[in-house]
C-alpha cells in the first residue's frame, strides 16, 4: 500500500491524478537547512525525512510504501520557505519581483526493501510587481504555507512570465518523477 507523507492539499491532489489508492501519513517533520547544508541537498534530505518517518509509521504494514517530498524557492542559492506571516511573504516576492528563481522539489520513495529519489529542478521567471500587485496578492491568502510565499496554481500564475521545467513540481510533486519512481517499485506499470 502506498502512503502519502504529507498533509499537504496539493501533493494529495497531484498524486491521486496517478490513479493510485493511497493513504495520508499525518507527520510533522522539522524544515531547517543546516549552516552550511547547499540548498539542492537540503531539500533532498528533508524529502527523505519525511518518507522515512512515514516508514517507521507504517512499518507493521506489509508491503507499505511511503513517498515523502520537499519543495523549495531558491533564488542566489537562498532558500525562501514557507512564510512566517504577511509581512515576510511581501518580503520574498519583492525578492522574487522582476527575477527568475529556481524551484527543487525532491521526491523520496521508500519501503522496507528501497529507497529511491528524484529530483525536478524548475526555472520561474516572475514579472516585475508592484506593491500593489503583491498587496493584492496577499489579500488572497493563497501565499499561506507555501514556499516562496506564492501559489503558482492560483492567482499567482499571473505574474509567472516563463516556466521551463515542472509545472506540478513547482505546486509540489513532480508527477513524471513520481510515477517513474512508483514504477521501479512495480506499484504503476
Amino acid at each position: 500500500m502506498l502512503h502519502l507523507a504529507s498533509k499537504s492539499p496539493r501533493r494529495s491532489e497531484l498524486l491521486a491524478r496517478l490513479g493510485l489508492p493511497f493513504g495520508i501519513l499525518d507527520l510533522d517533520i522539522p524544515e531547517q537547512q543546516g549552516a552550511t547544508e547547499a540548498a539542492a541537498d537540503y531539500v533532498r534530505r528533508v524529502a527523505r525525512e519525511k518518507a522515512g518517518a512515514g516508514l517507521l509509521d507504517v512499518v507493521a504494514v506489509a508491503d507499505a510504501v511511503v513517498l515523502g517530498a520537499d519543495t523549495e524557492v531558491i533564488l542566489d542559492g537562498m532558500v525562501f520557505g514557507k512564510p512566517a506571516d504577511a509581512v515576510d511573504a511581501a518580503a520574498m516576492l519583492r525578492r522574487l519581483s522582476g527575477q527568475t528563481h529556481q524551484v527543487i522539489t525532491a521526491v523520496a520513495v521508500l519501503s522496507a526493501a528501497r529507497e529511491l529519489q528524484a529530483v525536478a529542478v524548475s526555472q520561474v521567471s516572475v514579472e516585475t510587481l508592484s506593491d500593489a500587485d503583491i498587496n493584492r496578492y496577499l489579500d488572497t491568502g493563497e501565499w499561506q504555507g507555501k514556499a516562496g510565499g506564492y501559489a503558482i496554481q492560483g492567482r499567482f500564475e499571473a505574474h509567472v512570465a516563463r516556466l521551463e521545467g515542472s509545472y506540478s513540481g513547482v505546486m509540489g510533486l513532480p508527477l513524471r518523477e513520481t510515477a517513474g519512481l512508483l514504477r521501479q517499485v512495480g506499484l504503476l506499470p
